[in-house]
């Protein structure tokens, strides 16, 4: 006789770590879904090296217009040409890294428009809230463009004084002979003063005593000066005269033109024949 009761089946309840590795094997036995994700990473990796081989294109053209013989034929300095690459360069790496990204969302179903459209609203309210900042980039792109000065040229801004290294869209950084590096706000740049753009004129000034009768001191130093041969002098130097007279002496000075950023050279050096030529007339005189 059948029971009045019916009996109920009792399923057993799976353990959840039992039911997460059945997800797991699921998902690894799911062929669909690793074509598709193969797909994605294919589509990636063209992608990356797409954009890699243009951004290689465009640096060769980049480096091909810009090359030094180009830049004497169109009469341009080629510190500046050199800067303007380097400015291009990273420029184009900006762009086409930003485009990379881009693509590389949007396989991911990520929606660009929106991003886009956010990135503008952020940059509009970082625009007004960075005023100094977009100071700077306008600043540093004239800097460029009107050639004031170039990587490798010495300049010297209010208290800053050294070589430029590097001229950025934001900053400029400039290391001094000491080795300090100086990182200089494009925008702080009001007043610059180049020493690498013209020939220079180094002014020296020898303190002698009453000794010798005026006439024997400059023969002497016009003397050593014709004799001076440097490749950084450009002109024989000039002695100009007695600059000042002193109760025991009196201070001569002597000038000489002198290639961009050589005039330290230039007086040290023309310091130290004129001793040599003082000390050898001392013995002469005193034997």
């Amino acid at each position: 006789m059948r029971s009045l009761y019916a009996v109920e089946q009792v399923v057993p309840h799976k353990n959840p770590w039992n039911q997460f590795i059945d997800q797991i094997w699921d998902m690894i036995r799911d062929t669909e879904m690793w074509t598709s994700a193969s797909m994605v990473l294919l589509r990636i990796i063209l992608i990356f090296v797409i954009t890699r081989l243009v951004l290689i294109v465009v640096n060769r053209f980049i480096d091909h217009v810009t090359h030094e013989k180009k830049s004497k034929r169109l009469k341009l300095r080629v510190r500046r040409v050199q800067t303007m690459a380097r400015l291009m360069k990273n420029t184009a790496s900006y762009i086409f890294n930003f485009i990379a990204i881009l693509l590389i969302l949007g396989e991911f179903n990520i929606q660009i428009a929106p991003l886009l459209a956010g990135a503008g609203v952020i940059g509009l309210a970082i625009g007004f809230g960075a005023q100094s900042l977009v100071k700077d980039v306008i600043t540093g792109f004239f800097i460029i463009f009107e050639d004031q000065f170039a990587v490798g040229d010495v300049i010297q801004s209010k208290d800053f004084k050294g070589t430029v290294e590097m001229i950025g869209l934001r900053a400029t950084r400039i290391r001094n002979w000491t080795g300090e590096v100086h990182i200089i706000p494009n925008g702080l740049i009001n007043e610059v003063t180049n020493f690498s753009v013209n020939p220079l004129l180094a002014v020296i000034d020898i303190t002698i005593a009453y000794e010798n009768t005026i006439e024997e001191m400059m023969n002497t130093i016009r003397g050593v000066l014709v004799q001076i041969n440097d490749a950084n002098i450009t002109a024989t130097p000039e002695v100009l005269g007695i600059q000042t007279l002193a109760l025991n002496q009196m201070t001569i000075r002597i000038t000489a033109r002198c290639k961009p950023n050589t005039t330290g050279e230039v007086t040290r050096l023309i310091n130290t024949e004129l001793k040599k030529a003082f000390e050898t007339s001392r013995t002469e005189a005193t034997t």
